[in-house]
């Protein structure tokens, strides 16, 4: 079973920037699918971006279209969430998981995830 590790997370200003990393614990193909999502106080989880490691397909939803970037980390069980222009609503727990092309396609999980600890996005202003 795959476990995943999230960091990056931070304070940042209104407009400012943060890089997320997700770390993948354990064995992954090279087509898995990573999803980034966030949960904000007393709000439910939604999908926030999805790489297809195999192509670099992505897909975002649409509050952060041109903003974020998700792609492959420098090594190889890594996946970065680039997050620009950052926005107050942008505020939330933010964590990764392996999903299905459904799954990544829709930003919306079906099935259950293990979820990692999550890191914390504050932004101010």
């Amino acid at each position: 079973q795959l476990k995943f590790e999230e960091s990056g997370g931070g304070l940042v200003q209104s407009g400012g920037s943060l890089r997320l990393s997700c770390r993948i614990n354990g064995f992954i193909f090279s087509n898995t699918r990573i999803g980034w999502f966030r949960q904000a106080p007393g709000k439910e989880r939604e999908g926030v971006a999805c790489i297809n490691r195999d192509d670099d397909n992505t897909v975002y939803r649409d509050s952060v279209k041109g903003r974020f970037i998700v792609s492959r980390g420098n090594t190889k069980n890594t996946v970065d969430l680039q997050m620009n222009r950052m926005k107050p609503e942008d505020t939330a727990e933010y964590y990764c998981a392996d999903v299905s092309a459904a799954e990544c396609t829709s930003l919306k999980t079906t099935w259950p995830k293990s979820w990692g600890q999550g890191t914390q996005v504050s932004v101010w202003g």
